[in-house]
């Protein structure tokens, strides 16, 4: 992979783009101020937190097989660790914002306990967050506010009051991103209906016996969507998550097949993927309340 820029610091996104640093653990970056100094085709490792929000459309952003346009108006999240290509389109003039932060700033603070819970930072970049005007100016004067701690001299209190203006800016946007499934609910009852027929189908195939039970990530990315980002789909949905909706099918299968008695317990729960008979014991006494030879004997 050519052109691997590591941002492993504020301090290194900030030089990369011409601008001061004047807080060694995070910056607003307003991208009109930028000096680009990267060439067109470009990978960024990112060691921080990056959110950006894109006013004009100014290039493609890659991450995996999937291609994100810029779309006026989108958050996009990135969590460390992970690497993007930026496919610069020169024509235009460069117009957003962008929030970095280093997890050393939120370290023993709420939000780097609770950093997990906020799921749209392992989403891909296609399932980014749209937003409204509304919207839009409330994330500004976040960042307003975030921006005038980071301009002060660092005293006792700036740390506080940027990661609390932090937090507040992602749970308006776990907020939004409720709001978002909500408007795509009939796109989202159409993957789910997939979800449920792929899943019937998976277990009148030969797969759980070859590949074993199928996983939230295999169905996700039949789907081509993120498993974080299906997860939360289906729980936003169905009340379920996606982990315990395809155990409840698992279940439902189970109790049909237990029914036959010309089959041992142990022979279904190798059919239906388990590797070891007690598992699915286990499982379905969890599940039923009672074992699957009770379960057999009661019917």
């Amino acid at each position: 992979m050519k052109n691997i820029f590591r941002i492993e610091s504020v301090a290194d996104y900030n030089k990369l783009n011409g601008l001061e640093t004047f807080h060694p653990l995070v910056s607003i970056v307003d991208f009109s101020q930028t000096v680009i100094n990267y060439s067109e085709h470009t990978h960024f490792y990112y060691g921080v937190y990056a959110i950006f929000l894109k006013e004009v459309n100014c290039g493609e952003l890659k991450y995996g097989r999937n291609t994100y346009d810029y779309e006026e108006g989108s958050l996009v999240f990135v969590s460390r660790g992970q690497i993007l290509e930026l496919v610069r389109n020169n024509s235009k003039v460069r117009k957003g914002w962008a929030l970095m932060f280093h997890p050393d700033l939120i370290l023993g603070t709420n939000l780097g306990k609770q950093i997990s819970d906020y799921s749209f930072f392992s989403y891909d970049i296609n399932e980014a967050l749209h937003i409204s005007e509304r919207e839009r100016k409330m994330i500004l004067e976040l960042f307003d506010k975030i921006q005038f701690e980071v301009s002060q001299p660092i005293d006792k209190h700036s740390r506080r009051l940027i990661v609390n203006n932090i937090q507040l800016f992602l749970d308006y946007c776990m907020r939004f991103y409720d709001r978002q499934f909500i408007t795509r609910e009939y796109l989202n009852k159409g993957i789910l209906e997939k979800f449920e027929n792929e899943l019937n189908t998976y277990f009148k195939s030969v797969k759980p016996q070859e590949l074993g039970l199928p996983s939230v990530a295999y169905f996700a990315d039949a789907f081509h969507l993120s498993a974080n980002y299906f997860g939360d789909l289906v729980k936003k949905e169905t009340g379920k998550t996606a982990q315990e909706y395809i155990q409840l099918t698992v279940m439902n299968i189970a109790k049909d097949r237990i029914l036959d008695i010309s089959k041992p317990v142990s022979e279904i729960a190798y059919e239906l993927g388990f590797k070891y008979p007690q598992h699915f014991t286990r499982m379905f006494k969890k599940s039923v309340g009672m074992s699957p030879s009770e379960y057999r004997n009661l019917n």
